[in-house]
């Protein structure tokens, strides 16, 4: 009756005919229980985010069901698993004499999986006149379909669906054995009695993903203070098929596993058809829609910013989007996912049973450290300046041990940095954190401040060097710590320079309202 109901709404089927069954008995097994869900993180993807339409990481998924199976031979059929299932990775245990056979349907039973089950193959299509009623149905052959429309062949020649302007509806003749409303695993086992067996499944599926979302909110202080930041880390789960996993347990894995490449996976087909026609005029003749409406105003301008101070005294500029943002800087954790060693991986293990939703992402509290010390550096390269001063870019560095604060494994991720000003956190600006194990330096990019600033400029030049000056200026009513890199081979020795990480770099703490300059020569090839 389900499949009856889902193609009169959907293809406006008048009537089923019974499909035939195999040779062997068919079974179909219980609902999924005690579904078990290990997401595993685009190997590739970087610092990029989530795919919406189709995440490229995987997921390990275990599940268990019962099923009644009859003496002799039965095709045991798995409905409403992963859409991205990979049929080699399937694993059934429970059965009395194991699995003979496993096959993946892939065609689903949907206005699409009907148009392309029924290619180079006759339906029928009604149309009716609006003005009389009258309805005329008539045998064409399917041509193309169902990507960007449906091409038929009639007595008339090739028409495309309903493009003629009448509404039209196509019948057809039966349902095709091999689509299935929900994405199908079928495996062909034997039995020498009946008997009642609760089977586990567990397969590997393609379309998941996750990733770390770190909210850091710098704290308010007085200069003599040590500065400090609250780290709050949502663990983001993502899953893109058309299926949920209700009342799942559900973990992640962090770290790079080895997975050996693949193709492409091949995802069911099913869903609604895309229909595209174009008028029969010029292009000038075509109105703005079907319904000969105008176009729609263009929308109202953003509203002005506001300029205000953060907590450190750097100029922010309010905008709506920003002030909406605030919100977000201040996350109560009622859940938080629990952290365990798995080799030299590192799984994290949401302690209550959720919900994946299809076509969906969730989140879960992540990691919470309150009181994080970290460093407000500005960080600059000389290659990247000339004569006009020009602003200068900061991080927050802290490291990853208990002494800071933190002290745990943080996985790779997106970092939003919000400061405290007099309407509450404000965004800063945003950055990425890589993969960081316990003892590991952490920086994360926030944005660019106008009141420090810096000018690289070429004094003179000999045959064999080039003399340079670099001037930092701070308008700011506090010292600021600034490393600038020479990225060049530097002649003799300068005081104030020193290689961090084999590359020439000046700290220098500039005094409020003040400036340093520092001259050095390079050596010319």
């Amino acid at each position: 009756m389900t499949v009856l109901r889902f193609l009169a709404i959907l293809v406006l089927l008048p009537a089923l005919q019974a499909v035939p069954l195999a040779a062997q008995q068919l079974v179909v097994s219980g609902e999924p229980e005690n579904i078990s869900i290990t997401i595993y993180r685009a190997p590739d993807r970087g610092g990029r985010a989530i795919n919406a339409k189709w995440p490229q990481g995987y997921a390990l998924i275990t599940e268990t069901r019962t099923v009644r199976l009859p003496a002799g031979d039965a095709m045991v059929r798995f409905e409403g698993v992963s859409e991205g299932l990979l049929p080699e990775s399937a694993i059934v245990t429970g059965l009395p004499d194991g699995v003979q056979e496993k096959n993946r349907d892939a065609r689903l039973l949907s206005p699409q999986g009907l148009v392309d089950a029924y290619l180079k193959r006759e339906v029928s299509i009604t149309r009716t006149d609006p003005a009389t009623g009258a309805t005329r149905t008539q045998n064409v052959l399917l041509t193309a379909g169902p990507d960007g429309g449906v091409i038929f062949e009639s007595d008339e020649g090739f028409e495309a669906l309903r493009c003629t302007g009448l509404p039209e509806r196509m019948i057809f003749p039966e349902v095709p054995a091999d689509l299935s409303p929900k994405p199908t695993l079928s495996i062909l086992t034997s039995s020498t009695r009946a008997v009642t067996a609760t089977l586990t499944l567990t397969y590997l599926s393609s379309g998941f993903d996750w990733q770390a979302n770190y909210v850091a909110t710098v704290k308010s202080r007085t200069p003599d203070e040590t500065a400090k930041m609250d780290l709050f880390a949502w663990l983001t789960v993502a899953n893109g098929g058309k299926q949920s996993f209700a009342d799942a347990n559900m973990m992640v894995i962090a770290g790079e596993p080895n997975r050996e490449g693949r193709d492409e996976d091949v995802r069911p087909t099913g869903g609604a058809l895309l229909i595209r026609c174009w008028p029969m005029q010029r292009t000038d003749q075509v109105p703005y829609n079907r319904g000969y409406l105008p176009p729609p105003p263009p929308p109202p301008p953003p509203p002005a910013p506001m300029a205000m101070m953060d907590a450190a005294g750097e100029t922010i500029m309010v905008t709506a989007q920003r002030r909406n943002a605030g919100a977000m800087a201040s996350p109560v954790a009622a859940v938080v996912a629990e952290q365990e060693d798995l080799g030299d991986l590192k799984l994290y293990r949401v302690p209550e049973r959720v919900t994946v939703s299809a076509k969906g992402q969730k989140q879960v509290a992540m990691i919470v450290r309150p009181d994080v010390r970290y460093d407000r550096i500005y960080v600059a390269s000389a290659g990247d300046y000339s004569g006009d001063s020009a602003p200068i870019s900061y991080i927050l560095r802290s490291r990853n041990d208990e002494k800071s604060g933190l002290g745990l494994p943080l996985p790779s991720g997106k970092v939003a940095v919000f400061e405290n000003s007099p309407l509450g956190p404000l965004l800063a600006g945003e950055g990425d954190l890589p993969d960081r194990a316990i003892d590991n330096e952490i920086e994360i990019n926030v944005g660019q401040s106008s009141d420090v600033r810096l000018s690289v400029t070429e004094v003179r030049r000999t045959k064999s060097r080039a003399y340079w000056r670099a001037v930092i200026s701070n308008a700011r009513d506090h010292p600021v710590d600034v490393e600038m890199e020479i990225p060049y081979e530097i002649s003799g020795r300068v005081g104030g320079v020193e290689k961090i990480d084999g590359v020439p770099t000046w700290r220098v703490t500039v005094a409020a309202n003040d400036e340093a300059k520092l001259d050095y020569s390079i050596k010319l090839r």
